[in-house]
């Protein structure tokens, strides 16, 4: 009989990359989310986490374990997940483009916010963020300058919002906040969380520019909460599969539309 030795190592590598996976496609991940995940206990998670620590490519916090490696340090699968991973890093090197040199912005939180800010790190900037693991990047930083917005952190997400998070908000100014959304059809942008929809509409009330970043996928559904409409954003960076009745329909609403460049 065969040793289950080599059957025990492969699930385990399995279960590592898909760890890993996770962790790299949503920035932040609550403990309990990744053991449900998984199907594995949390204490196996934690073991789990600690090799990923030692690689440097996961920080656990209170409540959850941050992202820290490179989003191409790990192998490449054929999914659909890896095929929008880099659209969503294409988008975020133009959205960078946006940004001048000792800017204040704002980024919100979401998985191509979250590769924005990667893109940003090392740059001399004042960061205003309702995302623990974008302020996870900077907060070491010594070129950045790093606000943290408080309130309600939702658990699955990473992210402040709430009444607390909007009355901070509103006593901010910054010159461009970066959003992301759920979903873009003919009425606006959307959002899937009531209270997140809340806190985005004031960070539009705090920005003197609204920049939407969203990769193609998210044009034509809707989701649960509207944001806002298509014409009162200032520029929409998604990548080059969006089409051109699409991009013509955004550009007739108002805000200037900027496609990421393919990369290798």
């Amino acid at each position: 009989m065969a040793s289950s030795g080599g059957n025990d190592q492969g699930r385990l590598e399995s279960r590592r990359q898909e760890l890993r996976r996770t962790l790299q496609t949503n920035g932040f991940v609550a403990l309990g989310d990744l053991a449900s995940r998984l199907g594995v206990s949390e204490s196996t998670v934690r073991r789990d986490l600690d090799f990923l620590e030692e690689q440097g490519d996961a920080r656990r916090t209170h409540g959850g374990v941050f992202w820290t490696g490179s989003p191409t340090s790990m192998r490449l699968f054929e999914t659909r997940a890896d095929s929008l991973w880099q659209r969503k890093r294409e988008i975020a090197i133009a959205a960078a483009e946006l940004v001048a040199d000792n800017e204040t912005i704002l980024l919100d939180g979401g998985s191509t916010t979250y590769e924005l800010a990667r893109q940003l790190v090392g740059r001399p900037l004042q960061i205003v963020t309702n995302s623990l693991p974008v302020a996870n990047l900077f907060a070491a930083s010594d070129t950045a300058d790093l606000i943290l917005i408080g309130g309600y952190v939702h658990g699955r997400t990473g992210v402040t919002i709430g009444p607390l998070a909007n009355q901070v908000l509103a006593t901010l100014n910054v010159s461009q906040a970066f959003l992301s959304v759920a979903g873009v059809d003919a009425r606006g942008f959307y959002n899937s969380n009531l209270l997140l929809v809340e806190t985005e509409r004031q960070m539009i009330a705090t920005a003197d520019k609204t920049v939407v970043i969203a990769d193609s996928s998210k044009f034509g559904r809707a989701s649960l909460s509207r944001l806002c409409g298509l014409g009162e954003v200032h520029t929409v960076v998604t990548d080059q599969k969006l089409s051109e009745p699409w991009q013509a329909q955004l550009s007739a609403a108002g805000p200037s539309v900027l496609l990421g460049v393919e990369t290798p």
